[in-house]
């Protein structure tokens, strides 16, 4: 018995492995004739730290840190948007983009995807971390771990 997918998330970070995803929750929606759901979880501690990386000075007040980094996550859904629309020959996908600002990162996506009655959640090994000698990443393991639907480990 083949359960429809109805709705699928795609956990978006501006990781190479996110885009990754994003590519193959296209094609999966298109097969499926599915909505497809882009969130971010923005975590401003994340997003400082990253900042800190290439020696950019934290914004006085943390409202413009946290706008800075909706603008970025709303540049990669249109970059998505984009490929989808360049790449849609038949029916376009229905897309909703969803930027949530937590500090739990894994209880965001889960909590979201439950809310929504998501079909599958799909997501990059390994995220924006420079962590890289894990094999999956802590956000990915934590999802697929504690997910109460399926989900795809795009690597």
């Amino acid at each position: 018995m083949e359960k429809k997918l109805s709705k699928i998330l795609v956990a978006i970070d501006g990781s190479h492995a996110s885009f990754d995803a994003a590519d193959y929750a296209i094609m999966l929606a298109k097969q499926h004739n599915s909505q497809l759901v882009l969130l971010h979880v923005l975590h401003p501690i994340e997003y400082y730290s990253s900042l800190q990386f290439f020696e950019v000075k934290q914004p006085q007040d943390s409202s413009v840190l946290i706008e800075q980094a909706k603008k970025e996550a709303n540049k990669w859904f249109d970059d998505i948007k984009k490929k989808i629309v360049e790449n849609t020959l038949k029916k376009p996908i229905k897309i909703e983009t969803t930027i949530i600002v937590s500090t739990t990162t894994v209880d965001s996506i889960l909590d979201y995807a439950e809310d929504k009655e998501v079909d599958l959640i799909v997501i990059g090994t390994r995220g924006r971390s420079r962590i890289k000698k894990l094999l999956l990443g802590s956000t990915a393991s934590g999802v697929v771990t504690y997910s109460s639907c399926p989900v795809t480990v795009v690597k």
